[in-house]
């Protein structure tokens, strides 16, 4: 049976403060972060990568790094089409497991999903989906950095080394 591509967007939030008093999962971006989200957008819209899906963690960051992603998507394209959004408390207080559990729960009419999320869990799952991890390159996501895979599987076979790394890319704006 002939399947069509499967796109996924690891994207790790933009430049959060220092924790300071607040608590973590109220850290707010920073002003060079809330640039560097919009620019993750734009180059998610010079691309042609529009998400149907965003998974996001519930922290303050990375809503509003979605929050920049989806501007700057909406005002890139004539006829937006809004995605569905899911706040999901997994990508925050979870790891790489919650992640692919997931992943494997989205339904196969959706072509394309943008996961945002954190360190080192973002950059863990990235290194894991490759089918060679052993070319991947260690050092992980940078802040707004994002990678991106595509398969031809269903979302309900991701597993690890399941699914090719096709571009890497870190926003800055």
């Amino acid at each position: 049976m002939f399947m069509t591509a499967r796109t996924l967007i690891l994207l790790r939030h933009a430049k959060a403060e220092t924790p300071g008093e607040l608590t973590d999962i109220d850290r707010r971006l920073t002003t060079q972060g809330e640039t560097d989200a919009d620019a993750v957008g734009a180059w998610l819209a010079d691309e042609g990568i529009a998400p149907q899906l965003v998974l996001c963690s519930p922290a303050a960051r990375t809503r509003q790094t979605w929050h920049g992603v989806a501007v700057a998507l909406s005002q890139a394209r004539e006829a937006a089409v809004s995605p569905e959004v899911r706040y999901e408390a997994g990508l925050y207080d979870g790891g790489r497991t919650e992640v692919f559990d997931l992943l494997r729960r989205v339904p196969d009419d959706v072509r394309t999903v943008l996961v945002v999320g954190h360190n080192p869990t973002m950059s863990d799952v990235s290194l894991l989906l490759r089918p060679d991890p052993e070319a991947a390159t260690l050092s992980g996501l940078k802040t707004a950095g994002l990678a991106v895979h595509r398969t031809d599987r269903s979302w309900a076979t991701t597993e690890p080394h399941s699914m090719p790394l096709i571009t890497e890319h870190t926003a800055r704006g």
